[in-house]
């Protein structure tokens, strides 16, 4: 009997879920370990072979794990609040709620097909506001919070009310967007609106004007990597720079405990260098520059405060909020105009253009304290708003950007540390001698940094400071499918929902898109309103928000009193194995420990850190194929013939092209606009061009697991997926390889079972070499699953049956069946039970390499004459060369080739070779 993958899954599949096989509770007598994997935003498209890459191997380590005699939580949901779905809802007048849940089901049916180790009970889905309750609970908490940055740690507003009564500013050392400095007389004093403006600027969580990408056509704001180009990623609409009342998350009070943090996780170097960058801490000086013929200061925060003798202009950034007021008449037509060009590019794009130079005089000017001289004031884009003040010091001798732009526009360019040529470009040095500086000439650049931050404060022009690249976090968007903020106003003071009043869920609606006004789609709500009559906030919050904490609801996910138990968190603790992207570097991994470290300072968790180790799965990309269209044409000219036209290149769906030849007819038939297509044949054939990309619905070039299964089987797609490459490095799909990995698995079938389907497996003792492949194979399996080197450990099973050959003994079939379960479920599953096991094969004992097997007793031995090949022969290890020597010339074989000579020598390398020269 052949191995029958489609009847055995099935069954598999079924027997698991009946049984709950994968279920999962408390312990406390086993060893916990916890496996997650990035939960998928359930999308229209379904799985195709690159999603499950992780997945599979996050499931191999879970099975590993639990053989092991791990109490293993491996759960999976869905982050399924998200634009597409309302984008789709907006087109079409179909809610949101039941595109995801056809769309939910379409995974499921997908996920349960490849055969994962998931506890589907703990399911959770980001638009149950059973689970969005707890993301509501979540940020009340954080309305409520402020952070004291003398404890490192959050605490209740009440007890900053209670101090600003007492004694207002003073003694408090708080996160905050300004600093502020006030009596308690002046708290006491003012009306309760005043206050709730003052306590905005410590909240953890507030509201404040902000510049956000806006996208118009799709009435929302968008995070950056939502923007590209200036366009909307979804659809390609244009985004521009708007300043928004939104919420945010004061992300930045814990910057310094995240990076701290990062010494204690078991992530990639490279990973942790993201954050760290991302995070951008920095020592530096607050300098405020006089501006002439004003009371204002400009602030300014630099690292460099030893170049301030080379300051000589200022830039503020477009969306500084002293634009309007430093612009003189003369100058304010041109720089309106810069203002709405700058609307239309993003921050990431002003930051990445290093060589544009673009800018307008505002006609102010600032004095540069140490020299008294007035230096002109710009407006350019290549300062931003959101990081540092928003204003910088030019120093063109000593920073590129700051010399193109002095080139540009004429501006003096004045050395202050030896070294380069400043006419040729910016001399941008971390050390040397300072010249052209007063009293710092002479000193080397970190002494000189030493000395200007003493003289700085010495001086009353500002102080030394950290500074952070890292921003709070903008956590309001301006759409209906997400989470509502369980916010009402009274008298334009945003006031916090009761507990007891949570989940505030959804409104039904009938039109998705932004009011004709511009407001969010939740102005359409009829009655979003308190029982009082108050409103209700209008937007929702953004798709990181569903994410931070899901992995604790996974923990206890039917708790209705809190988000979970201390007894649950207590055992579960935090996620042990983390698999996903790297692409999440700097938004979902920052707002999840974020959010975490909030809840371990309010004592809801136990540990500061969510996930302890962190294992990025690279990308498998697609082959794309193409075709060549003649431009102006509906005709089609193949590869080897383009060069003789001018053609477009059209991506093509890569299942009607077969070894890059094109089906003409499966073409003609694929879109209404190639009904009528022709060909420019070579020697007969339409030949397609190819690429590898990323796997892509755009691209034409997805395959469906779906049909990888209906062809080879769950177990073959696992196996094959990981014998692609290693986990963690992009690798273009081939189902050239597919087969090798099929036949594989049809060749252990074999060893277990006869011609008829009838058991073979034997009681026989099996021989040293059966034992010692067995045993190799064991450590070598176990040290890649403990590496995440899950293509070499494939590897080593191909090999183990290569050398096993046709054996059928149990003391070798029985190990080897538990050692494949993880990477092949279900035939392990079908094996164990052939056996004679009456339980599940994830519960048997993993198989353990014993070394005293795979010490050698003998070793087979080529041996040459005068460096040929010409036999084989066994010699016991134990021998010394000597006694090798003089064995080996005696052997039948050997005296066929000396033909009664005497050897010349005999070389003998021991475990190696042997080669006898006559």
């Amino acid at each position: 009997m052949e191995y029958n993958f489609k009847d055995i899954e099935s069954k598999w599949q079924h027997r698991w879920q009946e049984e709950g096989t994968y279920r999962v509770e408390v312990d406390p007598s086993r060893p916990k370990y916890y496996v997650l994997d990035m939960f998928p935003y359930p999308s229209g498209a379904g799985l195709h072979v690159g999603h499950p890459l992780g997945y599979i191997a996050s499931d191999i380590y879970a099975r590993y794990k639990r053989l092991r005699g791990f109490n293993v939580l491996h759960p999976m949901g869905y982050d399924a609040f998200g634009l597409p779905a309302e984008q789709y809802a907006i087109q079409t007048g179909q809610h949101p709620a039941v595109t995801t849940e056809r769309n939910t089901a379409r995974y499921r049916e997908q996920l349960d097909k490849i055969g994962f180790s998931f506890d589907w009970s703990r399911e959770v889905r980001t638009c149950d506001p059973k689970y969005y309750k707890w993301t509501q609970w979540a940020f009340l908490r954080m309305f409520d919070h402020w952070y004291d940055r003398a404890q490192q740690k959050a605490r209740p507003i009440a007890e900053l009310t209670a101090a600003f009564a007492a004694s207002g500013t003073e003694g408090i050392d708080a996160a905050c967007t300004h600093e502020m400095s006030f009596t308690a007389d002046e708290w006491n004093g003012w009306d309760e609106a005043r206050r709730e403006q003052v306590l905005q600027n410590y909240r953890l969580a507030y509201r404040a004007d902000t510049m956000v990408n806006w996208c118009p056509k799709l009435g929302t704001v968008l995070a950056n990597d939502e923007v590209r180009d200036g366009l909307s990623v979804r659809g390609g609409y244009p985004v521009e720079q708007k300043r928004m009342k939104q919420w945010l998350l004061r992300v930045t009070a814990y910057a310094e405990r995240m990076l701290e943090g990062l010494e204690h996780l078991a992530w990639s170097d490279s990973l942790k260098e993201i954050q760290r960058n991302w995070i951008g801490r920095s020592v530096g000086a607050q300098v405020f520059f006089d501006i002439a013929g004003s009371e204002r200061k400009l602030e300014i925060f630099t690292t460099r405060p030893d170049t301030i003798f080379g300051v000589t202009f200022m830039v503020i950034a477009p969306e500084h909020e002293w634009v309007a007021e430093l612009t003189t008449a003369e100058n304010r037509q041109a720089v309106e105009d810069y203002i709405e060009q700058t609307k239309k590019r993003s921050e990431r794009e002003r930051i990445a253009e290093t060589r544009r130079v673009s800018g307008v005089k505002t006609g102010s000017f600032a004095i540069n304290p140490f020299t008294g001289k007035q230096i002109p004031i710009y407006v350019s884009d290549y300062v931003l708003a959101g990081y540092g003040t928003g204003a910088i010091m030019a120093v063109p001798a000593h920073d590129s950007r700051d010399w193109a732009f002095a080139r540009h526009f004429g501006l003096d360019i004045v050395p202050v540390v030896e070294g380069g040529d400043v006419e040729q470009a910016s001399y941008d040095a971390k050390q040397g001698r300072l010249i052209n500086s007063d009293f710092l000439n002479g000193m080397e650049v970190k002494e000189a940094i030493a000395r200007m931050f003493d003289e700085i404060e010495r001086r009353g022009l500002g102080k030394r400071l950290v500074n952070y690249r890292l921003r709070d976090a903008i956590f309001s968007r301006q759409r209906y499918w997400g989470e509502p903020f369980p916010i009402y106003y009274r008298n334009d003071i945003a006031c916090p929902l009761p507990d007891d009043q949570l989940p505030l869920t959804l409104p039904p609606i009938e039109n998705f898109g932004p009011t004709a006004e511009g407001e969010p789609p939740l102005a359409r709500a009829k009655g979003w309103t308190t029982p009082e009559g108050y409103p209700y906030e209008l937007s929702t919050m953004p798709g990181f928000a569903g994410s931070s904490a899901y992995y604790l609801r996974y923990m206890d996910p039917h708790n209705d009193q809190a988000l979970v138990s201390r007894e649950a968190n207590a055992y579960w603790r935090n996620v042990d194995l983390y698999v996903g992207g790297i692409e999440h570097a700097t938004g979902h991994l920052m707002y999840a420990r974020f959010w975490n470290m909030f809840l371990y300072d309010l004592g809801c968790v136990c540990e500061p850190e969510p996930f302890r180790k962190l294992v990025n799965q690279g990308m498998i990309q697609g082959r794309s194929n193409f075709v060549y269209r003649v431009v102006g044409t509906n005709k089609f000219v193949s590869l080897g013939l383009r060069d003789q036209y001018e053609t477009q290149e059209i991506h093509v769906d890569v299942n009607i092209v077969h070894n890059d030849i094109l089906d003409l007819d499966a073409f003609r038939a694929w879109m209404p606009d190639f009904r009528d297509a022709e060909f420019i044949l070579e020697d007969g054939k339409y030949v397609c061009g190819w690429a590898i990309e990323k796997m892509s619905k755009s691209m034409y070039n997805v395959v469906n697991p779906d049909r990888v299964i209906e062809l080879y089987g769950a177990d073959t797609l696992r196996m094959y997926e990981m014998f692609l490459g290693p986990l963690e490095q992009a690798k273009p799909w081939d189902t050239n390889g597919i087969d090798g990995v099929h036949k594989f698995l049809r060749r252990l079938w074999r060893l277990y079972f006869d011609r008829d389907g009838r058991l073979a497996v034997t009681d026989a003792e099996p021989t040293e070499e059966e034992l010692r492949t067995l045993h190799k194979t064991i450590r070598k399996v176990t040290d890649d699953i403990e590496n995440f080197s899950f293509n070499t450990a494939v590897a080593a099973f191909m090999i183990c049956l290569n050398e096993l050959g046709d054996c059928s003994k149990r003391k070798i079939l029985e190990p080897l069946a538990v050692l494949i379960a993880p990477f092949a479920p279900h035939l392990a599953e079908e094996l164990w039970e052939a056996l004679g096991h009456t339980t599940t094969v994830c519960d048997a004992t993993y198989p353990v390499c014993e070394e005293r097997y795979l010490v050698r007793s003998t070793f087979e031995y080529p041996v040459s004459v005068n460096g040929k090949l010409r036999f084989k022969k066994q010699y016991a290890v134990a021998m010394t060369p000597a006694e090798i020597q003089a064995a080996v010339v005696t052997e039948p074989e050997a005296q066929k080739w000396l033909d009664g000579k005497t050897p010349k020598k005999v070389i003998v390398v021991p475990g190696k070779i042997i080669n006898i020269v006559i």
